[in-house]
Parts: structure tokens; sequence; C-alpha cells
């Protein structure tokens, strides 16, 4: 399967990888190959061990090489373009979106990159708390939609635990990645997961939290043609097993493929200059929701701290609860929407959801529906 290549070769006559140990351990290693009988050998010898126990190659992609998206102009194409965005000077600002509605107002405010929130999709959709009640296909045609608006925007989409095993995450990523979505992350939650800025979260092992980026990787390095699709690792574990256990997660992720490390629920500035100098050079990803476990950092904080990525993930379907909730409080107790409607009227907002451009379009086109609006 192509990419499986990039994770180093091994030798299929003896159906061993040649792995050389770079740390003293305390017991001798052995192997066993075919019948022969175990034998102790020094620790930095090159030992042959069986492909079934040995760890696979750290993976390297010389096409995705950061040194590659250094220069020229910003790509049309929104996963070459966020590879361009991590790879030059700044920090990526993503907000939160959680509809069309959102993802107008945050492209009309200037924002370069968007953040798919898996727990406002949830809510925006269904209507639900974000606890794996949302599924990959409610996902992605939310991705459709917003990823339609401004094809040029990359967009950062929560894909959960992947929706499955490996087969289910290698799906995720080829959905995604053909609604046009330029990055996901992958998480070590249980399937039955949650918000993880809950408490009584729950993770699975190392393993098959590195079977799951694995998975991610090979999908998008098996996509024709070539595809700069960003692979996201991001662990819950901080809260759950500590932070030294974390960032050897996340380490492993990254010699397994993953693009940008995310741990989830940084608590103070301290853990996050850390973490950053720890996983270094892979760009970490910052997550701040107001009253969630990360402190609320501005995103000139978090660039000083050494963050990449700077995600608000409720910023907008916060901020809908509470207008929405002021506008029907306001209905029910006046019997008007006056008020809440602040002047704007219908043209008004249809010109936030591109109006304009569809007059345009149609005209341009020899229609004549939209003459006058």
């Amino acid at each position: 399967m192509p990419g499986l290549d990039l994770f180093g070769t091994s030798n299929p006559a003896n159906g061993a990888t040649v792995v050389e140990t770079s740390q003293p351990t305390p017991a001798p290693v052995v192997v066993v190959e075919e019948k022969h009988e175990p034998e102790p050998a020094p620790a930095s010898e090159v030992i042959p061990v069986p492909r079934s126990l040995a760890a696979p190659a750290a993976y390297y992609n010389p096409r995705l090489d950061p040194k590659n998206f250094l220069e020229g102009p910003l790509s049309w194409n929104p996963a070459t373009r966020l590879r361009q965005m991590l790879a030059r000077p700044g920090i990526v600002v993503a907000p939160g979106i959680c509809d069309g509605i959102s993802a107008r107002c945050a492209l009309e405010a200037g924002f370069d990159c968007l953040y798919q929130s898996g727990a406002a999709t949830t809510a925006s959709r269904l209507g639900q708390p974000d606890l794996a009640i949302a599924t990959l296909n409610d996902f992605v045609q939310s991705a459709q939609m917003v990823c339609s608006l401004d094809p040029t925007v990359p967009v950062i989409a929560d894909a959960d635990t992947g929706f499955g095993g490996p087969a289910m995450v290698a799906r995720t990523v080829t959905q995604y990645a053909r609604a046009g979505v330029a990055a996901l992350h992958i998480e070590d939650q249980v399937q039955t997961k949650r918000c993880g800025h809950l408490l009584g979260k729950q993770v699975v092992s190392r393993e098959e939290f590195l079977t799951r980026i694995r998975a991610a990787v090979i999908a998008r390095d098996s996509i024709p043609g070539g595809s700069d699709f960003v692979i996201i690792g991001r662990t819950d574990s901080a809260q759950v097993l500590g932070m030294e256990e974390a960032v050897t997660r996340l380490k492993l992720a990254a010699a397994a493929g993953a693009d940008v490390c995310f741990i989830e629920g940084v608590r103070s500035a301290e853990l996050l200059t850390a973490t950053v100098e720890a996983l270094a050079p892979k760009p970490v990803l910052v997550n701040v929701i107001s009253g969630g476990l990360t402190p609320s950092f501005t995103t000139q904080e978090a660039e000083a701290l050494g963050a990449k990525i700077i995600i608000f993930s409720l910023v907008s379907c916060v901020a809908a609860v509470h207008g929405i909730r002021a506008a029907m409080q306001s209905l029910k107790k006046t019997g008007t929407d006056f008020t809440s409607a602040r002047g704007m009227d219908p043209k008004a907002f249809f010109e936030v959801m591109g109006l304009s451009e569809i007059i345009k379009l149609d005209a341009q086109a020899g229609g004549k529906a939209f003459e006058v609006v």
C-alpha cells in the first residue's frame, strides 16, 4: 500500500527488521529467529528483532519536509497553504466555527485559517453535548459546506478518535481530504470520548494511539498525486496519566508521522513552554476555551510561549448561545425582534452570507434573475 514504504524497510527473507538500540538496557536483549536458541548480546550491538516485536522505523517523507514550504507565494491548495504557514514565522490563529454563519463571520473578520470544532459541530448540527454522539458523516458534511465558502482558507477539523479502528481512521482521512479539509487531529481517548475540557476522561494504550496515527499517515500518503494534508496527533492523557506521559505519547506520535502535536488541557504557561521545548522541532497546537482547563492565553501570549497554532474551539458557539438566548428572551418579553436585530435588514444579513458574489456570478453568466434585489 502506498505510504507504507515511508516507515522504513524490512528484510522479507527472515521476517526481521534491523533495529539499533541507542540506550543501555538493564538486562540482555535477546532475539528468537527460526529455531535458534536465544543468546544474550550487548545493548550497543545491532540486533535483528522479529518484525512483530520491533517498533516501526521513524517516519520521514522528504516531500513534506518543512523546508520545502519556506519560500514562494502562498498556495491556492489549503493543505499546502497550511504547511507554508506552519513553516514560516508567526502563529496560526484558527477561530472555532460551528456552522455557515459563524464561518462567514470569521472570514469577514479576516481570519486566514478556521477550526471546525467537534464540540461546536455536535452542538450546532445535533443540539447535543460533545459526548461521542456525532458521526463521521456529520463532521464531513459540515466540513464540505465550510470548506466551500473559501476553498483557499485552510480548515483544521476535529476528527475525534478517528471513529473506529485503523481502516476507519484511514477512511476518515480520505473523506476529510476530499471535503477540502487541510488538517485533522486524531486523539487517544476511548471511543466513548468526551470534550477534552470535561473530567473523567479515559485514554487508550500508547500502541492503540500510535496505530491510529500510523493509519492516518498511510491514508494521507495513499492519496493519488501526493497530498499535503496535515496530520495532528492529540493526546488527552495529561489529565489521566500526567504531563510526562502526554509528552512521551506525542514524541511517539511525531515519530509515527504526526506533523503537529496537540496536548489537550495544558494547565499553565510553564507547562506549555516545557511541552514546546520537549517536542521541538515539531509545531505545537494549543486549544483555548474560556473557563476550560487551559489558561485563556491571548494569541500573542501563546506565540511568545512557543505555540505554533492556537485554536479557540467554542468562540462562535458560546457567543451564539449568548446572542440567541438574549434575542429569544427579548422577543418573549417585548413581542418584537426590533431591538435584537440592531438595524440589520434581510439584505444586510444576506450580504454577510455572500449575496454580492452570487449576484455577480449570475450576471457574468448572463442571468437576469437578480438584477434587482
